[in-house]
């Protein structure tokens, strides 16, 4: 769209060259199009499709160049208003938007002839073009000094790629010429072919598609000659090294090799010509019509050496990319070892071999790599075996690495070349190529990611134009029709919230302890983001989504700005976990070929990092946030492309899927917006200060407000009232000729003023020059009278100085004898008051010894009063239960004769077994009735311990008849213990000496284990000092095996203070007690009862690893008493007799 006001039929009488509407076909400035609908803007997109015109304009601007009759700007080089505008920082840009439309084949409209025609142009003279919009952002940068980006957006194929090059073609057009110049435009243009052969590839959408995103950063001077650029990408899809779609490509850069590398390179690449040879090349479109790639191949050669590249380097990336190829080709077969775990094997050491050669690898060290993985945590190495499928992740994680740290090697090396060379303060155009928006029949986690970035760049094309133009229109109290559009920032914050956001739940997922995998990051999603509007999941809590067949179980949707995108989850964990095994990265390292080794730093031994790196969705996020924090300090320039048909073939227009692209594009907004408003607007001060000196009444100060005075300048200028508008803070223009007006007069105006400033400046100037005359005489006299008095001056300074000297010498030496006086004085003191102190110490120390003897002759005869005392007491106890135990005799014989008396009876009426069955009941009443409550508990634990052990635990018979006891140490009574049994308020149900076992090397140690109503401690045997509490609540289960042993573990409840060591592992001589007693405890307690797993293999968790404890018979060499030793990181072996 080109900006003309609403009264372009008046001004188009008064051109007198070609107008952008004379001879158009359909309409090529979106602005003009009545009635503005989406079927009228569809109609006049094909109209000019159809007649080859593929360009049309959707201006949006605050500022525009309008097209006069005369184009008195443009013929008669007098310098552009706008530009003497943007000069003082007085011009505010929204952006201008071009919308492109992919042809599908060549057309005559890029000629050198073309690039002339449009240069140094106004936006509107001639007929929508790439080259127009080009041109404008560049002259706005070289005059304004402003700094600019062009955004090109839209769906993969719709020509992207190709207007990026033509922006960068035209730029290296029309800027300056020289030796210097040139080659730095060679240089930024030559990086292109470069940066596609390693980044494109054919999809089944685009021939050329950009894996990649690809920002570059053009440098200027002053002038507007290119300095230089720097280029930034994001993320490479390495995924495509490994495995294309059906109907795709890999990386150009492959087929181009193998089509157009001599005999004698391929022979020393160790390369074959065949691509049937290689399992990473796709064959069912190796070959893509229109496409040489030996001809490309011998282009990018030619680029890579105008770029910068010598020619080690070039044959380092190409050995490089052969290593790549032929890792494809090395295949695995599954050995079992004598342990009995699964190992992989290289089928064929060939691959290998020639691999090694080419990289300079050990090839023992890299089939190790293949063969191995070692974990390192702190001080300890695990090495484990690679299973087959193990063995094939890790020769494809390697390939893809290996492929995409060398694509950041090349636009390293290549921003190495193409930097500004000077440190001068530079301008900067950015151009930003990125992925369109993707939408396939499987989209994984590469397509969201992608997707993810077209969110953020529709964000920030909302941002800086649709939004920013009405809010301004609010905000300064304009009269304005409100246009609603959709901002999709709720959007990006579905996928990016740091706290529940898609990449932060997957980064969570993926960083998590446990068993990861895809689904349990789909079920959190479905936790989480369940009653967003946007998201869709057919797991969901969300019961709209539960019967929708079109929904997967495995997938989500998520409702795009541009439509609905369905996700399939798997591989979202792995791709985003991105991880190399880092013996894999160690070989690399130790290769003897420069570029790859440079390529693994990590594989140094010596900066060994045992922190996870980040994952790949957070490194894509923070690089997004960087790009839209770098495009929001630039005035930005739109390129929107559009595809016309899906089969890219030319003359198609598909209507349905372009009306799609025109809505999530948001173009017909951002017409109306265009059509609702102003084409200037500017400040009242600023306005004030240019404009000032065309009104007698302002001119040459204005003492009152700003926006009064604008008033009164219009009013003298008789400027119709319906050209513009008062804003609060800003005047709003309507038509630029009104500007075009206020120029004309004020440079008429500056003409005037220049004569006047001439006179006045030739006048100063000759009074300048008397004066300065005047003055040097003045200084040369002042110079010799200040040379006579510091010559006397430094004579009476050096005088003074050895004055000085000797009195501070004297001053010196008194004061250093006093200090010596004071130092004497002070030495006796200190030496007298230590005297005194060691007696005073002494004397007391006599005094403490004294008391001490007392105090033990006191406990001496305490404790021998109390023995006396309970050996009293024991006596009477015996000699009471004497008594009692010949009543008890006595009164069972009576029973018994009564008993008998009865039976007789009982027996005579034939109901002896009703005799047998009352006198077993009698005598069991009887025997309970002289239980007393502690003997009752004991049965009941007895009894409690026959049913969770008997037949289970073959510990248990021989515990029958052990008692249980539960205070095994004394702890009341030992004085060792005191300290301890203060600490502990709660009464005491088990103290008993335990083993507890090391977490790390299986050692035992020796542990006070005290089981009380609340709590579970662990206290040393030697100070007595708690080690450990764990709350009853926090004990989730007790395993043990079901052997002769003594060992048991408690498990703790995941999460909890207590936990975070992990388990615990004891061994005991009262298992089966000490097992019932925390039984019952945690059962009055918590109200539910203990798990108790009874079994030979069971899993502990040790701080962060879950670790199998397995019990297996074996002779011991220490006769019965079972060992325990720690056989890795996941196993810890108790051999049992």
């Amino acid at each position: 769209m080109q900006e003309l006001g609403k009264e372009q039929d008046t001004m188009a009488k008064m051109e007198v060259k070609t107008s952008l509407l004379d001879n158009m076909i359909g309409v090529g400035d979106m602005v003009l199009l009545e009635p503005l609908n989406e079927e009228t803007f569809i109609n006049n997109l094909k109209k000019r499709f159809d007649h080859n015109e593929i360009y049309h304009s959707a201006v949006q601007r605050h500022l525009k160049r309008v097209q006069l009759g005369t184009s008195a700007f443009s013929s008669k080089g007098i310098d552009d208003p706008y530009v003497l505008l943007a000069r003082q920082g007085r011009v505010t840009y929204i952006g201008s938007v071009v919308i492109s439309v992919n042809p599908y084949r060549s057309l005559p409209i890029y000629s050198p002839e073309k690039v002339e025609d449009y240069r140094n142009r106004n936006f509107y003279e001639l007929s929508p073009h790439i080259f127009a919009l080009s041109d404008e952002a560049y002259r706005s940068l070289r005059d304004q000094d402003k700094d600019q980006c062009i955004l090109i957006t839209g769906e993969s194929g719709a020509g992207k790629t190709e207007a990026s090059k033509l922006v960068m073609s035209y730029v290296a057009a029309v800027c300056g010429k020289g030796a210097e110049v040139n080659q730095v435009k060679e240089q930024l243009l030559q990086s292109n072919p470069v940066l596609e052969a390693f980044g494109n590839a054919k999809t089944v959408r685009n021939d050329n598609s950009s894996r990649f995103g690809k920002y570059m950063d053009i440098e200027f001077d002053f002038k507007g000659d290119p300095l230089g650029g720097v280029i930034s990408n994001y993320l490479l899809e390495k995924s495509r090294v490994v495995k294309q779609p059906r109907g795709e490509r890999n990386f150009h850069v492959f087929y181009q090799l193998l089509s157009g590398a001599s005999e004698e390179l391929l022979s020393k690449l160790k390369l074959e010509r065949d691509f049937s040879r290689y399992n990473y090349l796709s064959l069912d479109s190796a070959k893509v019509n229109g496409v040489d790639d030996a001809a490309n191949f011998r282009t990018v050669r030619n680029a890579m050496q105008i770029v910068g590249f010598m020619d080690h380097e070039a044959e380092s990336v190409l050995e490089v990319v052969a290593a790549v190829l032929k890792l494809g080709n090395i295949e695995f077969k599954p050995e079992s070892r004598v342990n009995g775990l699964d190992e992989s094997k290289i089928k064929d050491k060939n691959e290998l071999k020639e691999i090694c050669e080419l990289t300079g690898i050990d090839q023992s060290v890299l089939e190790r790599a293949f063969s191995f993985r070692t974990v390192e945590a702190k001080q300890e190495k695990v090495s484990t075996t690679l299973n087959v499928a193990q063995a094939y992740y890790a020769r494809d994680a390697l390939a893809k690495n290996l492929y995409s740290r060398l694509f950041s090697w090349l636009v390293n090396r290549i921003n190495e070349s193409i930097k500004a060379q000077t440190k001068v303060r530079k301008k900067v155009m950015g151009v930003l190529d990125i992925y369109g928006f993707e939408i396939f029949e499987d989209n994984s986690f590469e397509q969201f990611i992608i997707n993810y970035c077209n969110e953020k760049l529709q964000q920030i094309f909302i941002e800086l134009t649709l939004k920013e133009e009405q809010e301004e229109y609010i905000r300064e109290d304009i009269e304005w029709t409100h246009i609603d559009y959709f901002n999709n920032a709720i959007i990006c914050d579905l996928i990016e919230n740091n706290t529940n956001g898609i990449l932060a739940m997957l980064d969570e997922e993926c960083l998590r302890p446990g068993t990861v995998t895809d689904e349990t990051f789909l079920e959190k999603l479905n936790q989480v983001c369940a009653t967003h509007q946007h998201f869709e999941s057919r797991m969901s809590k969300c019961s709209r989504f539960l019967n929708d067949t079109s929904l997967p179980h495995s997938c989500f949707r998520i409702q795009h700005y541009a439509g609905k995108v369905l996700y399939q989850v798997e591989g979202f964990v792995d791709k985003n976990n991105d991880l190399l095994y880092r013996d894999l990265s160690q070989a690399m390292w130790k290769a003897s070929h420069a570029l790859i080794k440079s390529l693994f730093p990590e594989g140094n031994p010596a900066k060994i990092n045992l922190k996870r790196p980040p994952t790949a969705g957070s490194q894509f996020k923070a690089s997004v946030a960087t790009l839209m924090k770098n495009l929001q300090t630039k005035n930005p320039n739109y390129i929107r492309c559009i595809k016309p048909n899906d089969k890219k073939a030319a003359h198609i227009f598909t209507e349905a899927l372009v009306c799609h692209q025109i809505r999530y594009l948001g173009l017909l907004e951002n017409v109306r917006v265009r059509r609702a408003g102003y084409a200037f607007r500017q400040a009242y001060e600023p306005c004030l200060e240019r404009y000032k000196m065309l009104c007698k009444q302002t001119w040459p100060h204005w003492k009152g407000p700003a926006r009064a005075g604008v008033e009164v300048l219009f009013n003298e200028l008789e400027i119709p009232v319906e050209e513009y508008s008062f804003g609060r803070s800003k005047i709003f223009i309507r038509n630029p000729r009104t500007l075009f007006k206020l120029e004309d007069l004020r440079k008429q105006r500056l003409e005037d003023l220049a004569t006047l400033i001439q006179k006045i400046y030739r006048g100063w100037k000759c009074r300048t020059h008397f004066l300065l005359m005047k003055k040097s005489q003045i200084v040369i006299a002042a110079w010799y009278r200040r040379y006579a008095q510091q010559k006397r001056y430094q004579q009476i300074k050096s005088s003074a100085l050895v004055i000085q000297s000797y009195i501070r010498g004297w001053k010196a030496r008194k004061i250093l004898r006093e200090l010596k006086h004071q130092k004497r004085c002070k030495e006796a003191a200190t030496t007298i008051a230590a005297y005194w102190h060691g007696t005073q110490a002494r004397r007391e120390l006599r005094r403490l010894k004294e008391e001490a003897r007392n105090k033990h002759a006191i406990a001496v005869i305490w404790a021998y009063w109390l023995g006396s005392k309970a050996r009293r007491e024991l006596k009477r106890l015996k000699e009471e239960a004497r008594r009692k135990h010949a009543v008890a005799v006595i009164w069972a014989y009576w029973l018994g004769l009564k008993v008998r008396r009865e039976y007789r009876k009982f027996f005579r009426a034939n109901a002896g077994k009703k005799i047998y069955e009352f006198t077993l009941q009698r005598i069991c009443k009887k025997y309970r009735d002289q239980f007393t409550d502690q003997k009752k508990l004991i049965y009941e634990e007895k009894l409690e311990a026959s049913e969770l052990f008997k037949d289970k635990k073959a510990l248990y018979p021989s515990s029958v008849g052990q008692p249980f006891q539960g205070a095994y140490l004394e702890i009341n009574k030992n004085p060792k213990y005191k300290k301890l049994k203060d600490a502990i308020e709660e009464k005491i149900i088990i103290a008993e000496v335990v083993n507890k076992i090391n977490r790390a090397n299986g050692k035992s140690t020796s542990r006070i284990f005290l089981l009380t109503n609340n709590n579970l401690l662990l206290a040393d045997q030697k100070s007595g000092q708690i080690k450990s509490e764990v709350p009853l609540v926090d004990v989730t289960k007790v395993s043990m095996s079901s052997q002769n042993d003594g060992f048991f573990a408690v498990h703790l409840k995941e999460g909890s203070e207590a936990a975070s060591k992990g388990d615990f592992l004891f061994s005991s001589d009262h298992l089966i007690e000490m097992a019932t007693k925390l039984y019952r405890t945690t059962l009055s307690q918590t109200k539910q009862k203990l798990n108790i797993e009874i079994s030979d293999e069971f899993l502990v968790q040790f701080r962060q690893d879950k670790v199998c404890v397995k019990f297996i018979q074996g002779n011991q060499k220490n006769g019965s008493v079972p060992t325990c030793k720690r056989k890795n990181n996941r196993l810890l072996e108790v051999a049992v007799p």
